[in-house]
């Protein structure tokens, strides 16, 4: 099982986002836990995560947070898709990013 991991300003905008997700990902077969929380945890649950994902309002944070984590992918999700809520998009590119 990976860890797709969120980050946002406080962990509450995702959790829409992360029901999409989990459910694209059970359609695609992929063993997946995900989950979402405020940035001001990062260092808590980033070091568990197979890919860390930012919500686009702490996409500022990006190379801070790739540098902390440089042992794995952390991306920006598009901003599109998470105002879209678009779970299969955002799930389609975390599979491609981690080989899946």
């Amino acid at each position: 099982m990976k860890k797709v991991v969120l980050f946002c300003a406080a962990g509450m905008s995702t959790s829409l986002l992360v029901s999409k997700m989990q459910k694209a990902a059970a359609a695609k077969g992929l063993d997946y836990e995900i989950a979402a929380h405020p940035l001001s945890e990062v260092d808590i649950h980033g070091p568990e995560a197979s890919i860390i994902l930012l919500g686009p309002q702490v996409r500022f944070k990006l190379n801070e947070i790739k540098a902390k984590f440089a042992d794995k992918p952390v991306e920006a999700i598009e901003m599109r898709d998470y105002g879209m809520m678009n779970g299969e998009n955002v799930i389609k590119h975390v599979a491609e990013v981690l080989g899946d």
